[in-house]
């Protein structure tokens, strides 16, 4: 598991999704700044990575469930599996200095596929590492590591996804 500043050090997902999101269009931005069910915190992507600065090359987030879940295994499964999903493709996007949140690129998930190696908590912070080991032909192959905060592997995700620019009509 990387050195990364623990989540109590990181600004509120709401904070950057703001700086983020101020060149999106008014209905972008009222749909992203929505309260959703998790609760995220990029620990080494600048909030304004739009123009393109990203300081790392293997994208990680802390994230949990916004509010307590119950104990059982299903759910707590069913939340990691919903994550693991969330921002997987970004690292696909980071050698080309573009984001999942750009206006102009066009990103949607071909296949994913998740593993559970140990007991975890949702609703507590687990830190999501994530790389890229290949990416052409407007397609993105990226894998991921769930830690929890104690260093502990409980979860590996892969996935394919479709990037290209968006064509204007």
């Amino acid at each position: 598991m990387p050195q990364v500043p623990q989540p109590e050090q990181l600004p509120s997902d709401e904070v950057w999704r703001e700086k983020l999101l101020k060149r999106f269009p008014a209905a972008s931005k009222r749909d992203w700044m929505a309260l959703r069910p998790l609760e995220v915190k990029p620990t080494s992507l600048d909030p304004s990575f739009l123009s393109g600065n990203i300081n790392t090359s293997r994208p990680s987030i802390w994230v949990r469930a916004r509010g307590p879940l119950p104990d059982d295994l299903r759910t707590q499964q069913a939340v990691l599996a919903y994550a693991s999903d969330l921002s997987l493709l970004q690292a696909a996007l980071v050698p080309h200095r573009k984001s999942v949140f750009d206006p102009d690129i066009q990103v949607a998930s071909l296949d994913h596929a998740l593993w559970f190696h140990q007991p975890f908590r949702a609703d507590e912070w687990l830190l999501y590492v994530q790389e890229s080991p290949a990416a052409g032909g407007a397609r993105g192959f990226c894998r991921g590591e769930l830690f929890t905060r104690d260093g502990k592997l409980v979860a590996s995700a892969a996935q394919e996804g479709l990037m290209r620019p968006v064509t204007p009509r």
